[in-house]
């Protein structure tokens, strides 16, 4: 039985290749990516990182570096992003049998095998080759018998440039000479507080983690941690995820880019995210049975007065249908809203999922006659059984969702609810996210295809 092998695949600096990708003039330049209502630095040009720009920090406190070093500056254009990262997963998806996507610019592939057709050496350069010439983004391979090896033979070909992008760690005295070199907390899974109670133990590197007795580890910590140890002494404890796992809750919001003061402004913003939560719902196959709103004035104005609140409720049954969760969502908003705050922030949270069909409605549900009511969708039309014109009312909503969803991941057109409001260039909307350095949808809008002349 062949022993296992993975590959973790991971682009370098995503967000700002992303960005210079479709800019040639920057190719070179110190560019830098912005947070949500531009406000924090997420992501760095290899230049930027190199200037001593750091990760998260406050774009108002580096506008002098921005000037002196000609830094390029852009808002998180998530569209872009996710249909890059859905290229260069399609690509690896051609190159190994299984893959798991661990995030938007990482993943697993498995190698177990394929050592008697192609060095691992030689596969991970072709995989930078390939990825390089079909998508222009750079990535660096890992390879190694377990997932937490192969996270930090990636690390390894990212920091050190005689790799040329490739380390394989599948010789064992090459593991313990990268360990030694590595602090603890660049271990996957050791975060900041757990590195600070290991090195307390004299667990300084990741080769003292590694020549740990496992079951002290757990007792000290965790069987995640226990496992961590196994790992990194070739013991593969973790699988490939060719699916990902279901999400026990769906939350939408985002911070305000100016502060909401009125009721009809919040609740367009609640009925936004409302409509994609029950976006991401569907694309989960899941109904869910509760629902939460929360708003909130911003903790960091200490001259403004503070409130926070949220309410939940449980619809009669579960849906997936964003007109059951907006009509749900704005009742509870009005039942939290208070008058003469400025609030900085709203959001929308679906939880108690249930696959299609297996749930179990109410003792008490009764039918509604009153045709203009949410209810009504969930009644018998004249003449049927009460089971039969539930189900027929529940598929016709499933048509009308799927084809919502169909129409708005074409690019072609956005159809939305008008509880959301209708912005435009001259009276935008106070809740929707700043983004004033957006850079074009090339690869998903027409009118932003590049056009050479």
């Amino acid at each position: 039985m062949h022993q296992p092998t993975f590959a973790l695949v991971d682009c370098n600096n995503f967000y700002a290749s992303c960005e210079k990708l479709f800019r040639p003039d920057l190719k070179h330049r110190p560019l830098v990516v912005l947070s949500n209502n531009d406000g924090c630095v997420v992501a760095r040009s290899k230049e930027a990182k190199a200037l001593g720009i750091k990760m998260g920090v406050p774009i108002f406190k580096i506008r002098n570096e921005l000037r002196q070093h000609n830094i390029a500056v852009f808002s998180s254009n998530y569209t872009l992003y996710a249909d890059m990262s859905a290229r260069v997963m399609r690509t690896l998806e051609e190159l190994a049998q299984r893959v798991e996507i661990y995030s938007i610019d990482e993943a697993f592939l498995d190698l177990t095998g394929t050592q008697k057709l192609l060095s691992n050496n030689l596969f991970g350069q072709q995989v930078r080759q390939i990825i390089g010439d079909w998508t222009g983004i750079t990535v660096c391979v890992g390879i190694a018998p377990t997932k937490t090896l192969a996270k930090l033979a990636n690390h390894a070909a990212k920091k050190y440039p005689a790799t040329q992008g490739v380390v394989d760690l599948s010789d064992p005295q090459r593991q313990q000479r990268l360990m030694a070199l590595l602090p603890v907390d660049e271990v996957w899974g050791i975060g900041r507080r757990l590195a600070v109670r290991l090195q307390n133990m004299g667990i300084n590197s990741a080769l003292d983690l590694a020549n740990a007795n496992p079951k002290h580890i757990r007792q000290q910590f965790s069987v995640v941690v226990e496992r961590t140890v196994r790992e990194l002494n070739g013991e593969s404890c973790m699988e490939l995820e060719e699916l990902p796992p279901t999400k026990k809750q769906i939350v939408c919001s985002r911070s305000f880019g100016e502060r909401v003061t009125s009721l009809q402004e919040m609740g367009e913003a609640i009925c936004r995210h409302s409509a994609r939560a029950g976006e991401k719902l569907r694309k989960e196959k899941r109904y869910a049975k509760i629902i939460t709103v929360f708003i909130r004035t911003s903790p960091f104005n200490a001259n403004q007065s503070q409130y926070a609140n949220s309410a939940t409720a449980e619809l009669s049954l579960p849906s997936d249908d964003s007109r059951d969760l907006i009509n749900q969502a704005m009742g509870l908003l009005e039942r939290i809203w208070r008058d003469g705050y400025q609030y900085a922030k709203a959001g929308v949270m679906l939880s108690d999922f249930y696959e299609p069909g297996v749930y179990q409605p109410s003792l008490f549900d009764q039918e509604v006659s009153d045709s203009n009511s949410p209810e009504r969708r969930n009644s018998p039309e004249r003449g049927e059984s009460p089971e039969r014109g539930k189900s027929h009312e529940r598929s016709k909503s499933q048509a009308l969702m799927s084809t919502l969803d169909k129409i708005n991941r074409s690019g072609k057109s956005k159809l939305f609810f008008a509880r959301q409001g209708v912005a435009n260039s001259s009276q935008p909307k106070n809740w929707i996210m700043k983004r004033e350095h957006l850079s074009p949808a090339y690869t998903t809008n027409w009118n932003d295809i590049l056009k050479v002349k």
